[in-house]
């Protein structure tokens, strides 16, 4: 017989008691150490929703971006001592001559299906970033820390994407340079199998160190910018809440101030990853020699070639995307 200390709950033992839900702590295995169902279902379904809402907005960029994105592309991309084209609007005319307007889309299969996965994993990593920060309207910068955080976890998804349309893409300025030119590549997945073959598991991550160069100052910005002009929107109005327009003028600031201020390393990135998957073949060995060779083609004026398209694009994309993403996560509660 054991006495029980004065005041000490009397607990009669049952095996079942150890594994309930209900049982004491002092009662052996707590379940109150995990986290209760109730909550647990409520931020799956918290991340569930913000999966969805970043999946549709990367479907929303793909659509409207991609003929600026294989535009900027073409202009970055080609020779800069015998130019195939003398600018944007130059470049869409021949690829709609010799291509139709699907031209324009041309390698879209890869960044669509990218997107959707690469945007549902920014802004899942979003979210969670901003729990883990804390942000807050009254500490502006708390956007940017969380947005450097998610951008660096969506690099990871978005360099692979980007090498392989960017090789596909790059097919279009070797045609046009060569008469009788074979594409190396039929399709998409024979560009991820060679990639891997020439360097493992390495492959895909051709250029993934400007992808950081360019991502984590320029992804601190971007959510920066879009979150802190969207509350200041919404404090301006009556209801508290930004509209529709505001939404969108937010991301597509959001958006203009990404390219603007780091369109050079952009450029940078885009030679290394329409650079031959063949390491042997390479015309650059990293990114300080493709920022000199680039350079002497032609002055700092070389880092920003094809720099219209890409504003032309970079406002009503984002704009679209942003506003997207936001409405979806309001409509289904997860705002």
């Amino acid at each position: 017989h054991i006495t029980m200390p004065v005041g000490y709950p009397a607990v009669a033992y049952s095996p079942r008691a150890r594994f309930s839900a209900g049982a004491p702590a002092n009662g052996g295995f707590a379940a109150s150490a995990a986290e209760p169902p109730s909550a647990l279902n409520a931020t799956l379904l918290k991340s569930a929703k913000d999966v969805f809402a970043g999946t549709m907005g990367g479907v929303t960029v793909t659509l409207l971006g991609h003929p600026f994105d294989t535009v900027k592309v073409l202009l970055q991309t080609q020779p800069a001592n015998n130019p195939i084209y003398n600018g944007p609007f130059d470049a869409v005319r021949k690829v709609v001559a010799s291509e139709g307007f699907k031209g324009l889309y041309k390698g879209v299969t890869s960044p669509l299906a990218g997107q959707m996965f690469f945007r549902a994993t920014l802004f899942f990593g979003y979210a969670r970033a901003k729990e883990i920060v804390g942000v807050s309207p009254d500490d502006p910068l708390s956007y940017c820390k969380a947005g450097a955080l998610a951008w660096l976890a969506g690099s990871f998804f978005e360099s692979p994407i980007d090498l392989y349309k960017s090789q596909w893409q790059m097919q279009i300025i070797k045609a046009k340079q060569t008469a009788n030119y074979v594409p190396e590549f039929k399709t998409v997945g024979e560009c991820v199998k060679a990639s891997i073959k020439h360097s493992g598991i390495r492959g895909p991550f051709q250029g993934f160190g400007a992808t950081l160069t360019r991502n984590l100052p320029a992804g601190a910005i971007y959510f920066g910018v879009f979150e802190n002009a969207k509350n200041h929107f919404a404090a301006q109005n009556e209801s508290g809440v930004a509209t529709d327009i505001q939404i969108m003028a937010s991301g597509g600031l959001g958006g203009f101030m990404y390219w603007s201020l780091f369109y050079p390393i952009d450029c940078i990135r885009s030679a290394l990853l329409t650079d031959s998957i063949d390491p042997s073949k390479r015309k650059y060995k990293g990114f300080t020699d493709a920022a000199s060779q680039l350079m002497k083609q032609g002055g700092v004026k070389r880092l920003y070639a094809g720099l219209v398209p890409c504003l032309l694009r970079a406002s009503p994309a984002n704009a679209g995307m942003l506003y997207t993403v936001d409405k979806i996560k309001q409509m289904l509660g997860s705002s």
